[in-house]
């Protein structure tokens, strides 16, 4: 993903109503497809982050076998530190990266 290769901050950001809306002419519209591609990135991280760690895993665990494993430590850690997909998803839509469509003006 481009996440890691992006300076996007780790935390909220202030931002103008007028930027948001100034696509869609709806700041409600600019939300609900930013809340949509958060998702689609949330859930994107999610599957990267499971088939990283799904080499770690056995199938023969049990309490006394547990052991902690730096690598897989250092693994989670580095996705618990990038940015939220909420922070990607407001990124990408006002850098114009987000395509979106309107089915009512498809259908004028």
């Amino acid at each position: 993903m481009e996440i890691k290769k992006n300076t996007i901050p780790n935390n909220t950001v202030t931002r103008k109503m007028t930027d948001l809306d100034g696509e869609t002419g709806n700041i409600y519209e600019s939300v609900a497809i930013i809340a949509k591609r958060a998702n689609q990135i949330g859930v994107d991280m999610k599957q990267e982050l499971t088939r990283k760690l799904a080499d770690f895993s056995s199938t023969t665990d049990s309490l006394e076998e547990t052991f902690e494993n730096r690598e897989q430590i250092e693994i989670s850690r580095y996705y618990e530190r990038l940015p939220k997909p909420a922070l990607v998803a407001t990124e990408e839509f006002l850098e114009g990266k987000v395509y979106f469509r309107d089915p009512a003006e498809e259908q004028a």
